[in-house]
């Protein structure tokens, strides 16, 4: 059975660090298949205006259910940097760099990184959200065949400086 690579082939639901994506099993499901259509998009209340990250299903401030979903911007600067080099969870590769980002003054919030070395990424580096393909999830299908549940999540990469001498 699929899941998670390092575990040999044997999936071990309590150690998948990703949520389901599908509507049965996720409220904000269309947060994934935003991210599969390459948008990054969050939840905006209606009613009093508020924009929450991560998507929520009912406002945090006046607790209203009349949202609607709305873009973010995609680039963005990073207000702090960790790196974790040693216990990683399993799944993810060492280093694991997080990032204190904020997404063009609208939003702010960390997210992890990839394809960076330790001491890579600085504060106030540019940097933007990449969708990324993650391992499928076995789950039951119909008449109890199962079946792979293709999966999407968002990392930050740091934005490739332009132009010679850099």
């Amino acid at each position: 059975m699929k899941g998670i690579s390092i575990l040999d082939g044997k999936y071990a639901v309590s150690m998948d660090m990703y949520p389901l994506e599908d509507q049965a099993s996720n409220m904000v499901y269309k947060f994934y298949d935003h991210l599969k259509e390459g948008r990054f998009t969050t939840t905006k209340c209606k009613d009093c205006g508020v924009r929450s990250f991560p998507p929520r299903v009912i406002c945090p401030e006046c607790y209203s259910d009349n949202l609607e979903w709305v873009d973010l911007p995609t680039e963005g600067t990073a207000l702090a940097v960790a790196e974790q080099l040693v216990g990683v969870p399993i799944g993810f590769d060492t280093p694991l760099i997080h990032a204190l980002v904020d997404l063009s003054g609208e939003i702010t919030f960390i997210c992890a990184t990839q394809g960076l070395k330790a001491g890579e990424l600085k504060v106030g580096d540019k940097v933007k959200i990449v969708v990324k393909k993650i391992e499928p999830v076995p789950f039951d299908g119909k008449k109890g065949a199962i079946n792979e549940m293709e999966r999407v999540f968002f990392v930050l990469e740091k934005v490739k400086s332009g132009g010679g001498g850099g």
